[in-house]
């Protein structure tokens, strides 16, 4: 009997490689940090919370502006959520950063039962969404939006860059009720303001038209998609681009009539995995309002435990780089 074992091909690249950004691509730096000690000079409610990650979510900056406004809660994500609670009881706003692996799987029922279910006006903004790690499924939040989209009353976020950031946080402090955002941290990508763009709390918005392909995406996979209009384009293939930062509530009124204007093929690409997210959001939505694309994918990652290792091995191998993707559409469209 065979009892050999398939091995997986070896990574040839470290985890290390972190960053998003292309080579050459304009970036901003620590753009959630930035935007949130500007908005808290006019609004003293704001405080600044995490589990030992200041640093690592660009949340240091706000407690070096207002050390007395930031709460170091410890390596208790727990804990975290629950004095956030607490706080927003008492009229703050709480900011509660830390990744979302640890946010969401570790402290789910403290988010369900005593953030969400009081409609408390916390604001978690929890890094390393999907695959912008390389160190494994103990850090890769490939299901994060499926599991907060399970939670009543919960408005999600997915930033595509630097922009959809800046604007996005002062949106999130003004929204009345519990706010999850999927932040980018770092030297973040800056790619919507060539597109006549501003982020709108509950709207997607089209960033370029197309007439064989639709892509509706969210996270950095519409700058991904951006690129990839780019590259069909020299092969005469017109990509529609539609950006919905804000996963739910899904401006279902918008992806209806963009699907609706035109047959095309509709791609879904999300950064994250195929069970649970935006994809099936808008399967969802197109189905039961009765409206049926010429064609329909999901462009995310695999419902599986991913690899480790650097973030462009991985992103091709999971196809959501610009090149795979762009290949992938060809395929669809044949």
């Amino acid at each position: 009997m065979n009892t050999a074992v398939e091995k997986k091909p070896r990574l040839t690249t470290s985890a290390m490689i972190a960053s998003i950004a292309g080579e050459g691509q304009r970036v901003k730096a620590a753009p959630f940090g930035k935007a949130l000690v500007e908005l808290a000079a006019s609004r003293p409610e704001i405080v600044g919370m995490t589990a030992d990650l200041a640093k690592y979510t660009d949340l240091h900056l706000f407690a070096q502006a207002y050390p007395e406004r930031f709460y170091q809660m410890g390596m208790a994500e727990q804990l975290l959520m629950g004095a956030a609670g607490g706080m927003a009881k008492e009229g703050l706003i709480p900011f509660a950063t830390t990744y979302a692996v640890f946010g969401t799987r570790r402290a789910y029922d403290f988010i369900h039962q005593v953030i969400a279910e009081e409609n408390l006006n916390v604001k978690m903004c929890c890094a390393l969404p999907g695959l912008t790690t390389g160190y494994g499924p103990s850090h890769q939040a490939t299901e994060d939006v499926a599991m907060m989209r399970g939670i009543p009353g919960l408005t999600i976020i997915d930033p595509c860059d630097a922009l959809d950031i800046e604007q996005a946080v002062p949106q999130m402090a003004a929204h009345d009720g519990p706010v999850y955002m999927r932040l980018l941290r770092g030297n973040v990508p800056l790619v919507l303001d060539e597109y006549d763009y501003s982020f709108e709390l509950g709207k997607a918005k089209r960033l370029v038209d197309g007439d064989d392909v639709l892509i509706i995406s969210s996270g950095f996979m519409t700058m991904r998609a951006l690129e990839v209009a780019k590259v069909l384009a020299a092969d005469r293939i017109g990509v529609a681009v539609l950006h919905c930062p804000t996963i739910k509530p899904l401006d279902e009124a918008t992806i209806l009539a963009e699907v609706g204007a035109k047959p095309r093929l509709v791609v879904v690409a999300e950064n994250h995995s195929v069970v649970g997210g935006l994809g099936e959001a808008v399967a969802s939505s197109l189905l039961q309002n009765g409206v049926a694309p010429a064609r329909f994918r999901l462009a995310g990652l695999p419902d599986a435990y991913l690899d480790a290792g650097a973030l462009p091995t991985l992103h091709d191998r999971y196809g959501i780089s610009t090149e795979v993707l762009s290949g992938r559409i060809r395929g669809w469209l044949k």
